[in-house]
């Protein structure tokens, strides 16, 4: 994390990548798989299998935070926010690092008009990933709305 924050854009996304590979890691082959097999259906567009398989990995080992953290991404697609607000916030309690799902809430709470929390999300995960384009379009997005600054 403290490389990610001095990294330029190149190496920032080469970090993330890494850092991404280290949190899908539960330490158990069957639930590794549950979430391949949830991302896969995540990335096909197959929510209720999506579903399916990360639920099945939270029952399972509900202290691996990409669980939590992916079957967010699913009900944020299914528009049900709550519910992708709850699983994010458990994600972010089990791995506090994780900027993505920072950026997650954030992108809800400007859905849902709490524009002022979402601008502070942006702005948080600029601080550890100055880098991180979306934050900063999110945050800019936001920036006149909320009395910051477009700069």
């Amino acid at each position: 994390m403290d490389e990610l924050s001095q990294a330029d854009p190149v190496d920032a996304k080469k970090i993330q990548r890494e850092l991404q590979l280290i949190w899908s890691r539960s330490g158990s082959p069957t639930m590794d798989l549950l979430l391949r097999e949830g991302r896969d259906a995540l990335e096909a567009g197959d929510l209720k299998v999506a579903l399916g398989h990360l639920s099945a990995l939270i029952d399972h080992a509900p202290d691996f935070a990409e669980g939590w953290h992916l079957r967010a991404q699913a009900f944020f697609r299914e528009e049900e926010f709550g519910l992708a607000l709850a699983d994010l916030e458990m994600a972010l309690a089990l791995n506090p690092d994780n900027f993505q799902v920072v950026y997650g809430m954030s992108l809800i709470l400007e859905q849902v008009g709490r524009l002022k929390e979402a601008y502070s999300g942006y702005e948080a995960i600029l601080a550890v990933y100055p880098a991180h384009e979306e934050a900063k379009e999110g945050r800019d997005r936001l920036a006149r709305q909320v009395g910051g600054s477009d700069i």
